[in-house]
């Protein structure tokens, strides 16, 4: 069975074809600036055929969509010699609520119930939803299915994800805790497991996925019990451009003082905010370290700051969960960043964790980082979001 893994975004679309029988993957790509001017780089891996990276008209996404198919097709950039050998589409949706606890077969009452959940994600779930009719355009009747960020999440209990508001707010407008990532906590979270050679139900583990966007959960016999995300993906730790978890009478005294619409004041706590905010430098941690090594103070604050936030989420997870026997680190700056996972790892002495700084300086790889003595073993895991997609698509649909 071979699946075509979408993630659609306002103007863009990444996407990965993927045989499953052996889960190797075949190509993938990426269209940028749909609707404005257009390009498209596929990248063939099999096959030996060249990578087309060009400029082309993309007006809407189903043109995008067109585009992806001819070239996976084609004779020159092709991995399959037609559409009639992707048997499956797998599409990353970003917000589920509490309809989805799972990934499901894509109908006409899935579309409506993510139309009823776009007011939670109103940034992403309508290109999400933009990106599955272009296939179904595209594509006809190739079966589809929905794999969504938040449905990880939902086996968190109401003390995790409820809010200390008035009820009826949760009741009827549906105002709790998400959680945002989940399809790359549930990946680690497994992998780590098959690492340690043990049975996910029988351990505790606090999967902290950092990069520009970044949270941590706390898993305990592979359900999530919480998660730093909330009902945006704004709280938690302080990210590239996000501030994080913030006293919301900040927001009231700012849009006050300076007279800022909610719109505006919102855009400064999303794109204006996080270690960008604070250093004045960058949102790209590889810029800070560079920054901080060469004296900037408000660089190294940023970064002594995210530290601080992951070691004590993860703290608090350990309390949550009554113990941790894992802590593994993914995504951007967690799989590639050995300075931050050290500066982290420095708050775990409490744990016995001790780090093995070669394995530490390891990269694009499974690697146990810690010491075969800690007692709490540490490991960096690459996400695989693409590959849990291409998995939940072929059971649904096989």
């Amino acid at each position: 069975m071979k699946i075509l893994v979408i993630n659609a975004g306002s103007s863009s679309l990444k996407y990965q074809l993927i045989d499953m029988e052996t889960e190797q993957l075949m190509a993938k790509g990426l269209c940028e600036r749909i609707g404005i001017d257009g390009h498209l780089k596929h990248s063939p891996l099999v096959g030996g055929k060249p990578v087309f990276d060009e400029d082309i008209s993309l007006p809407t996404h189903s043109e995008a969509i067109a585009a992806v198919i001819e070239k996976l097709t084609s004779a020159e950039y092709g991995v399959v010699a037609s559409m009639k050998e992707i048997d499956a589409v797998g599409h990353r949706v970003v917000h589920g609520g509490e309809k989805f606890a799972s990934s499901v077969l894509i109908n006409d009452e899935v579309m409506a119930a993510l139309e009823e959940c776009t007011p939670f994600a109103p940034l992403h779930n309508p290109a999400n939803i933009t990106g599955i009719n272009a296939c179904k355009a595209v594509m006809g009747d190739v079966p589809m299915v929905a794999v969504f960020d938040t449905a990880f999440h939902q086996t968190m209990p109401g003390k995790a994800f409820m809010y200390a508001i008035p009820y009826e707010y949760y009741k009827n407008d549906g105002i709790r805790r998400y959680g945002f990532h989940g399809t790359s906590h549930r990946y680690v979270s497994s992998r780590c497991a098959e690492l340690m050679g043990k049975p996910i139900e029988e351990l505790k583990i606090i999967s902290c996925h950092m990069g520009n966007g970044s949270s941590i959960a706390a898993i305990n016999g592979g359900k999530c019990v919480d998660t730093s995300m909330g009902f945006t993906p704004l709280v938690g730790l302080p990210m590239g451009t996000r501030c994080g978890d913030l006293d919301n009478g900040v927001v009231q005294f700012l849009m006050n003082k300076y007279g800022y619409s909610i719109d505006e004041m919102l855009n400064i706590l999303n794109k204006k905010s996080g270690v960008l905010g604070v250093s004045g430098v960058s949102s790209d941690f590889r810029d800070l370290d560079k920054a901080a090594d060469e004296g900037n103070e408000r660089a190294a604050l940023a970064l002594d700051m995210f530290h601080y936030w992951v070691a004590k989420v993860a703290g608090s997870y350990v309390a949550a969960m009554n113990g941790v026997d894992a802590i593994v680190f993914t995504a951007g700056v967690g799989e590639n960043s050995k300075s931050t996972r050290a500066a982290i790892c420095e708050y775990f002495g409490y744990l016995g964790v001790k780090v093995d700084e070669a394995a530490n300086s390891k990269r694009g790889e499974d690697v146990m980082i810690s010491t075969p003595d800690s007692p709490v073993k540490v490991f960096v895991i690459p996400t695989n979001e693409e590959l849990v997609i291409a998995r939940d698509t072929r059971d649904i649909v096989g």
